[in-house]
């Protein structure tokens, strides 16, 4: 006792320890010092919870802004103001205090022979270990042993037998208090061991572990199981650098996840349970879970058994489960096993195990025994045997197993797949006539439905082309005919597609209408483009995006799919991309972060080709007249692809320039010939590829862009001042980071004002802007006077336009058509 109160004194009288990863018993941790690991990848300390005043000691990790809190001491205890201290005692052994330093709050309830030597450390894991002494880093007491809500790489789940200590998650109460809540993550080692998560005492949620083990993206999980200990254990790839924790949330979700350093956020890489199937017994003992039936019942019986309670099971309660069928026999009565594939396998905690045996032996061993129900395979190796009820089973698709249940002859032939070999020569006869006779109705069926088919197509392509035959005008026969390999959609498979043209499908909405993402019959993603029927204008565009882009195929440019004419709908079909357009990104303050410069150098090297093909590798010529961030699209891998080509106009093979009265496109991508004289060309596309590739990189819009230093200018203005200041590297978006090349960028930007030159003959070809990006920035010539350079009058609150320096522009307004004089 005397040297306790010493330890007491010393706790006022000695230094604390800051951003050390030790401390002895001389030294003490107060509330506001920090122990920090060797690589300074987590910090302890104290810390409040939520909206709590309550004060913990916590580890969490010390690089991440956002507090992070992976385990705490006293949970249950906690310090109630800011007088805690953490400390080794007299008998070696962690104890934190509050104000009263006679009786502690929390200790770890360790007494060591020789207590003067014990020394805490933070490892670089995140756990807390209490070592003997200094030398011999022995372990006595670790904070691993006693984990939180939070399961870290290193860190064991499940039971070590020689101790009998039981390592496992349990929940947060809340958000504000981190005691020990009413969810619990344990292995289960009974039977063949299996995780399985409780809330409120009883069983919410089961995990095979043979879906642990193994190898992820982030980690390598490892399953023990001899003598001493049945645990899992994931470790860190050596590549993998990530933080990665999995984590049980109170209300009862086990999520995982892994550390986005560029985005500086936790990323959610998967949670359990989502849906009703994921809950542990939705469908009773032998009841099936299927949530992918079509019909609303998801609950069905396993082969050979039937509802136990049919009003409450077609009521959508499987409580109850299924029970053998009245009067079948199972018990050395020719019975067989159905194959269910895709499976999760029943609990098992009262299944039987033998690793060495092998699926034959296994079978046979089941049939050998009456009260064997069914059987199947440890994680496709050795032999698993049930008896009694099968509870907790559900189709999974992904990391499913082969279940074989016992059942007896009838029902076996209503479930295998070949069951010629158990029928009789009558039956094989009768078998044989209905099957000539199905044929026969089959082929007669058959040909029906193609001839009305055919019909129907006829019909349909008939009043389709005489659609697109009314917009072809004076275009010549081989220009105005559409691909004969484009297809025609039926109105009722796009519809079932798009579920409808639900809004939870709508991606998006347009001067033409509306887009929806849908889903084939054979699972192919589309997107589907939706003529309005009030549009007139997208009528024109429509008919004009058809007959181009069905003869256009790059890599770098969307693919149509097809086209839908039917009634009053007007509909294109495209392949779906799932990353949106690359104004999602560029000019958004988050999402602009996942594009480095290595990425948006890609996206300009396809823009590029696209355009190239567009204007002279395809066998038409075309020009976009509408290039822009919106109307570039990026599939799953971040490829662009050009899309929307309802303003495009095909140019003949010696044709340069045309003049329109229709002006159409976006104001602030448009050439200053086109927008005020109506004359377009290819140079009217390097324009606005010019414009884009400020917007790139500099992450910004050229619309409605205003900066002090020069109030006058858009975006392109305020690009061309800095660049003729020397300080155009101050324009580069932020989120690229400072590590792109200099060069590289400066080249970009001087490619980029030699597209945007006042006069059309002055501006390079695509061909040419994709040597320069190819080759030293040395040899590009310098740009010359520019073009539509914004100013703005001081007094343009009226919205009157004004010139400065001979520059005029309209480029801060966006329209679709305007009627020239």
């Amino acid at each position: 006792m005397w040297f306790d109160k010493i330890l007491l004194i010393s706790f006022v009288l000695l230094p604390s320890c800051f951003c050390l990863d030790t401390f002895t018993l001389n030294q003490a941790i107060k509330d506001g010092d920090v122990l920090v690991s060797g690589r300074e990848i987590f910090a302890l300390g104290f810390f409040s919870a939520g909206n709590s005043s309550n004060r913990y000691v916590g580890v969490w990790y010390n690089q991440i802004s956002n507090q992070t809190v992976v385990w705490v001491a006293n949970r249950d205890n906690p310090v109630p103001d800011t007088s805690g201290v953490l400390s080794i005692n007299g008998d070696g052994g962690l104890v934190i205090y509050g104000n009263n330093r006679s009786f502690p709050l929390w200790s770890a309830n360790v007494t060591l022979s020789s207590p003067n030597n014990s020394i805490a450390k933070l490892l670089d894991t995140g756990n807390l270990v209490l070592l003997e002494n200094e030398d011999s880093q022995k372990v006595i007491w670790q904070g691993f042993d006693y984990p939180t809500d939070t399961m870290l790489p290193l860190m064991k789940i499940g039971l070590d037998r020689r101790s009998g200590l039981n390592r496992f998650l349990t929940s947060w109460k809340s958000k504000d208090d981190p005691g020990t809540g009413s969810c619990s993550y344990r292995l289960d080692p009974s039977g063949f061991p299996q995780m399985i998560l409780y809330k409120d005492g009883a069983p919410w949620w089961r995990d095979e572990v043979a879906s642990w083990v193994g190898q992820s993206c982030c980690t390598v999980t490892i399953l023990v199981n001899n003598a001493d200990e049945v645990s899992i254990m994931s470790s860190a790839k050596n590549n993998q650098s990530n933080f990665s924790r999995t984590v049980l949330d109170e209300s009862g979700t086990f999520r995982r996840f892994t550390w986005n350093d560029r985005a500086q956020k936790w990323t959610e890489l998967w949670s359990a349970p989502i849906e009703r199937c994921d809950f542990y017994g939705q469908c009773g003992p032998n009841g099936n879970c299927d949530p992918y039936v079509t019909n609303t019942i998801d609950c069905i019986c396993l082969p050979g058994f039937e509802p136990k309670s049919p009003t409450d099971w077609y009521s959508r309660d499987g409580t109850d489960g299924c029970v053998k069928k009245k009067g079948v026999s199972t018990c050395r009565n020719g019975e067989k096993f159905v194959n269910l594939e895709s499976m999760k396998i029943p609990d098992l905690s009262r299944a039987l195990v033998n690793m060495n045996m092998s699926m034959k032996a296994c079978k046979q061993e089941c049939l050998k025994n009456c009260s064997c129900v069914a059987y199947s395979s440890s994680d496709k190796t050795g032999c698993v045997t049930w008896y009694g009820e099968l509870m907790d089973t559900r189709v999974q698709p992904s990391n499913g197993q082969n279940l074989y249940v016992r059942v007896d002859a009838t029902v076996f032939a209503q479930y295998a797949k070949k069951s010629n070999d158990s029928l009789s020569k009558k039956e094989k006869l009768a078998i044989s006539l209905v099957s000539v006779l199905a044929l026969f109705l089959l082929v007669f069926l058959v040909y029906w439905l193609l001839r009305m088919k055919r019909k129907g197509k006829r019909r349909r392509d008939e009043y389709s082309f005489s659609f697109f035959n009314e917009s072809t005008g004076g275009m010549e026969p081989a220009e105005s005919s559409i691909s004969s390999d484009l297809p025609f959609f039926d109105l009722t498979t796009i519809a079932a597609a798009t579920d409808n043209f639900s809004l939870a499908n709508k991606l998006g909405t347009g001067g033409f209408g509306s887009v929806y993402k849908g889903v084939l019959f054979n699972g192919k993603e589309i997107a589907v483009k939706r003529l309005s029927k009030t549009s007139g204008q997208g009528i024109e565009e429509f008919k004009n995006e058809v007959l181009l882009i069905a003869k256009l195929q790059h890599r770098n440019l969307v693919r149509i799919l097809g086209c839908c004419v039917q009634d009053e709908e007007k509909m294109l079909i495209y392949e779906y991309l799932p990353n949106k357009g690359l104004d999602f990104f560029i000019f958004n303050e988050t999402n602009k972060a996942l594009l480095d410069w290595t990425k948006r150098f890609e996206i300009i090297h396809g823009i590029t080709r696209g355009i190239i093909y567009l204007h002279q590798d395809s066998r038409l010529r075309i020009i976009h007249r509408d290039l822009k961030a919106s109307n570039v699209l990026l599939d799953a891998s971040m490829n662009p692809k050009i899309a929307d080509f309802g303003m495009a106009r095909i140019f003949k093979g010696d044709q340069n320039e045309a003049n329109t009265k229709r002006v159409v496109g976006t104001y602030g991508y448009m050439s200053p010939e086109y927008a005020m004289q109506g004359r377009f060309s290819v140079k009217s596309d390097v324009y606005s590829y010019g414009v884009l590739l400020i917007e790139i990189i500099t992450g910004r819009k050229n619309n409605g862009f205003y900066h002090e230093e020069h109030p006058y200018s858009n975006l392109v203005g305020h690009v061309w001042n800095l660049w003729s200041e020397g300080k155009v590297l101050q324009i580069v978006d932020s989120s690229i980071g400072e590590s792109y090349p200099v060069n590289e960028v400066l080249k970009c930007i001087q490619i980029a004002f030699l597209c945007l030159q006042e006069y059309p003959a002055d501006r390079p070809t695509m061909s040419e802007v994709l040597f320069m990006l190819g080759n030293d920035a040395d040899a590009l010539p310098s740009p010359r006077k520019l073009a539509f350079l914004l100013e703005r009058s001081s007094s343009s609150m009226g919205g009157k336009l004004s010139t400065h320096e001979g520059y005029h522009s309209l480029n801060n307004f966006t329209c679709s058509v305007v009627e020239a004089r």
